[in-house]
């Protein structure tokens, strides 16, 4: 059986973790960080784990291997 191939965006943008869950960082944290107050910002820097189940079941199909 060939190999299965990485959706490179899905790598991009979320991580799993050991447990298998998969979290995902932060949006809105790109650029123009200087208009946003520094409590926002300081918050936006925790990401968050992906709660829909559906979700996180199509995001491990599209990362294989982690």
């Amino acid at each position: 059986m060939p190999k299965l191939k990485t959706k490179k965006g899905a790598a991009k943008r979320f991580r799993k973790r050991k447990s298998g869950s998969i979290k995902h960082g932060a949006a809105y944290t790109g650029h123009i960080l200087t208009s946003k107050a520094k409590n926002r910002k300081r918050r936006l820097r925790k990401g968050g784990n992906i709660a829909n189940k559906a979700d996180a079941t199509a995001l491990k199909k599209q990362m294989p291997y982690g």
